[in-house]
């Protein structure tokens, strides 16, 4: 059996009420003759006759009369629906996955999130730590921080600032090695690598160490791996400084010289933006990321 069209029934019940098709579709909003084929089309699909004209105005037929009380039983479950679905989308509960490189999750998310859990305890707030971009839009994560422009179609992101990173080693190996004059003073074997080892030659390059690939003994894919591994002393990594600042026993070799820059951006879907919980993790996120790296300018993504 083909289930009923609600719109049709609506059409049925409103008129049932008001007695005319004149007002019924006032209620509606609906044109008189569109309201009349919705009723008409109804009548055909249940192969009864549901209104008879008296006069100037529209009664009931017996089998109307019946079927009014299984029409207001389904508005008042859609009414139920419309209101049950609103406090869920109102409520500050529910699960909230955010999507970070490793060592923004590993080192700036825990303090933010334990913001988070004390202005809504009732959010289930999932980590994803990954170094590459989570597909938003397959919902692979509701909230993202990345270091580029979303650029794909119905992303929003928000500029939060630029972060800058500088060469760090520990005292340790300082007290071993002695304290570099300049960049160029590390050899290369004491450089920890990320990977990929041809970009990662390319920045130091730019900030002046005649480095190649092939130079570098320690590599990771994990920027969580290379900073413990800088922490222990086994030699000088670039890293930002909002993660360096949670280290005080990291030293930075060389504060004047020029950082790597690149910026923050904070990421959802446009859709996302319509529920309470996602909006409150998203705002103290971004509140958050602000203070550790500047204010930015609120952008939607170009498609």
């Amino acid at each position: 059996m083909t289930p009923l069209d609600w719109n049709r029934v609506r059409a049925f019940l409103a008129t049932a009420e008001a007695g005319s098709l004149t007002a019924a579709a006032e209620r509606l909003g609906l044109t008189q003759p569109t309201l009349s084929r919705q009723i008409a089309a109804l009548e055909a699909e249940l192969g009864v006759a549901l209104f008879e004209r008296v006069g100037k105005k529209l009664v009931l037929t017996e089998t109307g009369a019946e079927l009014v009380e299984h029409g207001r039983a389904m508005g008042e479950a859609a009414a139920a629906m419309t209101v049950a679905a609103s406090g869920r989308s109102l409520a500050i509960a529910g699960r909230v996955s955010i999507s970070a490189a490793d060592t923004y999750a590993a080192h700036i998310l825990p303090g933010i999130i334990a913001q988070i859990r004390q202005a809504a305890p009732q959010i289930k707030i999932v980590v994803i730590s990954s170094n590459t971009l989570s597909d938003l839009r397959r919902r692979e994560a509701d909230i993202a921080i990345r270091h580029v422009r979303p650029t794909e179609d119905g992303l929003i992101g928000r500029l939060i600032g630029e972060s800058t990173a500088q060469l760090y080693a520990s005292r340790d190996w300082i007290a071993r090695r002695g304290w570099p004059a300049s960049a160029q003073d590390i050899a290369a074997e004491d450089l920890i690598a990320y990977e990929d080892t041809d970009h990662f030659a390319g920045l130091m390059q730019g900030i002046g160490l005649a480095v190649r690939p092939e130079d570098f003994r320690l590599v990771s894919e994990n920027s969580v791996v290379v900073w413990e591994m800088v922490k222990r002393g086994l030699g000088v990594c670039v890293m930002s400084r909002e993660i360096a600042q949670g280290s005080p026993d990291m030293v930075e070799l060389f504060p004047e010289a020029p950082p790597v820059r690149f910026p923050v951006w904070l990421v959802t879907h446009r859709e996302l933006r319509t529920s309470r919980r996602i909006r409150l993790v998203y705002d103290i996120l971004a509140e958050a990321l602000g203070g550790l790296v500047g204010g930015g300018e609120a952008l939607r993504a170009a498609p």
